[in-house]
């Protein structure tokens, strides 16, 4: 099984541009979760995807792989499905440009997924963390999932799901975490399917696959990360970095 990674990697980003050039500890954003995606030692090859040729200078300089995007996209998966077209692999693994803290041990978890799947059930695979935090369970921006008694994904959402109406049940919530792993097929698939109105509505781009009866498992990991989409995140980052 041939496994590749690929960081789609935008620089004009809707709520916080630029992001993935500002400094970390030293390096761009970028470059640390280029670093931190290679150094986990899971891949054939790692490749930054991206439409800049500021991000393209930034991961070549330092000796990384780019590809160019040559079309406008909607979403990461859309760019790394052109992307991913003609090169040879079995297992995509996208990784969020704005999460320098990618680490080893999540990342197989995902990937040992699709070694006990005989009869490919499992089209995509991605990370879920539990969460209490009140604040981040409202928060917009942390999406949130919940499954079935299999882990398989029933839906994703901004709000709060479940939604606790009976406060004497105990409930649990989850985040999803933006990395996913796809059979190539499926990766292949999501560019044919159009865009429908829970994806829009939400815009998260995996209730797509949902949508259309493809299987998303989850996987869970107690690895929360930082994932940067805001000025505070990125100082958040910091402090973390500063203290590892």
């Amino acid at each position: 099984m041939k496994v590749i990674a690929m960081i789609p990697a935008r620089y004009s980003a809707s709520r916080f541009p630029g992001k993935l050039m500002k400094d970390l500890g030293g390096k761009s954003v970028i470059l640390r979760t280029y670093e931190a995606t290679v150094e986990t030692n899971l891949f054939s090859a790692v490749y930054v995807v991206t439409d800049s040729e500021i991000i393209s200078d930034e991961i070549k300089n330092h000796g990384g792989n780019v590809i160019m995007s040559q079309k406008v996209h909607e979403s990461g998966s859309d760019r790394i499905a052109e992307a991913v077209h003609n090169v040879d692999c079995d297992i995509v693994v996208n990784v969020q440009g704005d999460e320098p803290f990618t680490e080893r041990l999540s990342l197989q978890k995902v990937l040992s997924v699709f070694e006990d799947d005989p009869n490919e059930e499992i089209d995509l695979a991605s990370l879920m963390v539990h969460i209490t935090d009140a604040e981040e369970i409202q928060n917009p921006n942390s999406v949130k999932v919940i499954v079935d008694q299999r882990n398989f994904a029933l839906y994703f959402s901004r709000s709060p799901i479940p939604f606790h109406r009976d406060k004497s049940i105990e409930t649990k919530y989850f985040k999803h975490k933006g990395i996913y792993a796809f059979r190539k097929k499926a990766l292949l698939d999501f560019t044919q399917l159009p865009m429908q109105m829970l994806e829009a509505s939400e815009k998260i781009e995996c209730i797509r696959y949902l949508e259309f009866g493809k299987k998303i498992k989850m996987v869970e990991t107690d690895v929360q990360g930082i994932e940067i989409d805001t000025p505070e995140d990125l100082e958040r980052a910091k402090h973390l970095w500063k203290n590892n």
